[in-house]
């Protein structure tokens, strides 16, 4: 690279939970820039975990959704002699928590549910249960890697 490395941006905490991965989460979910409703949004959600999960903390199944749809391995696109092949590359960190929680913002956007806070609910309940279209692509990523096992020695 000529230029000089980007540098990191802090990220504080959130007000309730005192997280970052929860400002983080919130930063995905956010539309123009309208971070207290996204907040809003959120902690709706969590409420309606807590009350749909008894045994567990809201927040406590949403790590758990989180970290049952974060990636390990992911397929790139690599051309050799013409022909384009999937090569299966490990995840950087950074990379999966970010692929994690965009994929479970997406396909709860996508559900059927009234509200963005009770399509979020459900999709955060789904994943915990390892269930769900966050969850399912999660494994279909996988199995795209481990099929394409056979050309991991073009990974660069």
């Amino acid at each position: 690279m000529r230029r000089r490395k980007a540098k990191k941006i802090a990220i504080l905490p959130d007000p309730k939970f005192n997280e970052v991965v929860v400002t983080k989460f919130v930063n995905n979910l956010m539309f123009s820039g309208k971070k207290s409703l996204a907040f809003r949004i959120f902690y709706d959600a969590i409420d309606m975990v807590n009350e749909k999960v008894d045994d567990q903390e809201g927040l406590d199944v949403w790590k758990k959704a989180i970290e049952n749809i974060t990636p390990s391995v992911e397929v790139r696109s690599r051309r050799v002699g013409g022909a384009t092949f999937q090569i299966p590359t490990p995840v950087r960190e950074g990379r999966k928590a970010s692929l994690a929680m965009k994929w479970l913002i997406g396909y709860a956007r996508k559900r059927n549910e009234k509200t963005m806070a009770q399509k979020l609910a459900a999709e955060i309940i789904a994943a915990a249960k390892e269930e769900g279209a966050a969850f399912k692509k999660k494994e279909d990523t996988l199995r795209m890697a481990e099929a394409n096992k056979a050309f991991s020695h073009f990974r660069f």
